[in-house]
C-alpha cells in the first residue's frame, strides 16, 4: 500500500476529510504523516486525535528554507513516503524538493484556476465581480497555483455572499472532491503527457 503525507498550516478541514476517507478505504493508502509549518496548528491535533505521526516546524528557526525542506524530506523518506498532498499547507516549495517529488505532489485550491491564484484566491473572486468560482485540484509545480490542472468543481457567487459564506460551500466540495481524486491519483489513474492531465475511465486501460 502505498504511503503519503499530508502538509497543512491551519485547522485541517481538508486532512479531517482525507482521514476519515482513509478509515473509510475510500483513499487505499496510508496517511504516513502530517506536517505542518505552525506548531500550533489545528490540524496537529487532529493528527495526533487520529493516531497519525505529525512533524511540525518553525521556519523562523531556520537561516533558509533549503534547511528545513531538507529536515521534513528526511522525514519523508524514513517513512518512505511516495507522495504528498498539501492541504492548506501555506509555504512555496522550493524548485529542488518539488524536483525530487515531480508529478506527485497534490494541491487543492479555492478558486477556479488560472484565474486567482495566491493565499486570497476567495476574496479575489469576490472583490472582482465574477458570477461563479470553484475548487481546482492540481499538480504541484515551481509556480505560485500554476501546475497541471487535475479536476475543477464551480460554485456560483450568490448576491450578498461573504467571504466566510462563500468558503463554507467551497470547503464542503473540497471535502468531496479531494479524497476522489487522491484515491485516483493512487489507482494511477491520473496521468501527466505532455504537460497535460489525463484521466483514466473506469474500464479504461492506459497503453505505454
Amino acid at each position: 500500500m502505498e504511503r503519503f503525507a499530508v502538509f497543512a498550516s491551519g485547522r485541517g478541514s481538508n486532512l479531517k476529510a482525507i482521514i476519515e476517507a482513509v478509515r473509510e478505504e475510500k483513499i487505499e493508502a496510508e496517511l504516513s504523516l502530517v506536517v505542518s509549518d505552525n506548531v500550533d496548528a489545528e490540524a496537529l491535533k487532529i493528527a495526533e486525535r487520529a493516531g497519525i505521526e505529525s512533524l511540525s516546524f518553525n521556519p523562523k528557526d531556520y537561516n533558509k528554507k533549503e534547511e528545513y525542506e531538507y529536515f521534513i524530506m528526511k522525514s519523508l523518506r524514513k517513512r518512505e513516503v511516495e507522495f504528498i498532498v498539501l492541504a492548506g499547507f501555506m509555504r512555496i516549495l522550493s524548485p529542488y524538493f518539488i524536483s525530487e517529488y515531480r508529478g506527485k505532489i497534490l494541491n487543492i485550491h479555492p478558486a477556479l484556476l488560472p484565474s486567482f491564484p495566491g493565499e486570497h484566491g476567495v476574496r479575489d473572486a469576490l472583490k472582482a465581480g465574477v458570477d461563479k468560482t470553484g475548487v481546482t485540484v492540481h499538480f504541484v509545480d515551481e509556480g505560485v497555483d500554476s501546475g497541471p490542472i487535475i479536476v475543477q468543481d464551480v460554485e456560483p457567487i450568490k448576491d450578498g455572499d461573504t467571504e466566510a459564506s462563500l468558503l463554507k460551500r467551497l470547503h464542503s466540495i473540497e471535502h468531496r472532491l479531494y479524497p476522489e481524486v487522491i484515491n485516483l491519483f493512487v489507482q494511477g489513474k491520473i496521468l501527466i503527457e505532455n504537460g497535460d492531465v489525463k484521466i483514466i475511465a473506469k474500464g479504461e486501460k492506459h497503453e505505454n
